[in-house]
C-alpha cells in the first residue's frame, strides 16, 4: 500500500520591502512521503519570495515536483498557458535544469543542505550559459532552523528586506540570508 500525502496547511503575511509587495496567502501543501520538512519550509519560502504583486501574468502555484518528473516544484504560467517561472527546490541534475531553461522565461532554484557545494562545483560553468537560471543557496544550518517552525498548520510572517529573510510564527523566528551562486540581472532568490 502506497503512503499518502500530508497536509499542510499554511497562512503566510509576506512584507516584502525589496519588491513593494504586501499581501496574506493560505496555502495548501501536500508533503509528499519522501518530502523532509526541511524540503517543505524551503518550498513555502521559495513561494514566499517568488509570488508576483498580481495575477496578470498568472499565479504562482505548487506543482508535483517530486511526484512528477516533467514538473518543478513551483511554477507560474501565463494566461495563455506558456511557462513564465520555473522554480526548482534541492538540487536538480544538469539536464532537468537545461530542460527547464528551453522550456520557461525564468528558472530559479533555492538550493539547500551541506552538500549544495558539492553539487554545485561540477554543475556551475555547465549552466554559465543559460541566461535566464538564477541559483540560489540557502546556508544548511538556516534551513534547519527554518524547518523547526513546520507545523501542519502554520500561521507565519515572512519579511524581507536588503535581500535578508525572517520567518517567524508567534513563538520563534529565523533569520535567512540566501547567498547568489549564479548570477543573473534583477534576480531574487
Amino acid at each position: 500500500m502506497a503512503l499518502k500525502s500530508t497536509v499542510y496547511k499554511a497562512q503566510l503575511a509576506i512584507a516584502d520591502m525589496d519588491r513593494a509587495l504586501y499581501a496574506d496567502h493560505a496555502l495548501t501543501l501536500a508533503r509528499h512521503p519522501s518530502e523532509t520538512d526541511e524540503r517543505l519550509m524551503v518550498r513555502l519560502l521559495a513561494f514566499a519570495l517568488h509570488v508576483p504583486a498580481d495575477d496578470r501574468r498568472g499565479r504562482l502555484e505548487m506543482a508535483r515536483g517530486l511526484s512528477d518528473t516533467d514538473e518543478p516544484d513551483l511554477w507560474q504560467h501565463d494566461l495563455g498557458g506558456a511557462l513564465v517561472h520555473w522554480i526548482e527546490v534541492g538540487q536538480p541534475d544538469e539536464r532537468r535544469l537545461l530542460k527547464a531553461c528551453g522550456r520557461a522565461e525564468r528558472v530559479t532554484v533555492l538550493a539547500y543542505s551541506a552538500s549544495v557545494p558539492l553539487w554545485w562545483a561540477p554543475l556551475a560553468e555547465r549552466v554559465a550559459r543559460c541566461a535566464n537560471l538564477a541559483v540560489w543557496q540557502l546556508p544548511s544550518e538556516q534551513s534547519k532552523a527554518l524547518a523547526a517552525l513546520a507545523q501542519r498548520s502554520m500561521q507565519l510572517q515572512v519579511t524581507v528586506q536588503d535581500a535578508l529573510v525572517w520567518v517567524g510564527d508567534a513563538k520563534h523566528s529565523v533569520e535567512l540570508a540566501p547567498a547568489r551562486l549564479l548570477p543573473r540581472e534583477g534576480a531574487r532568490p
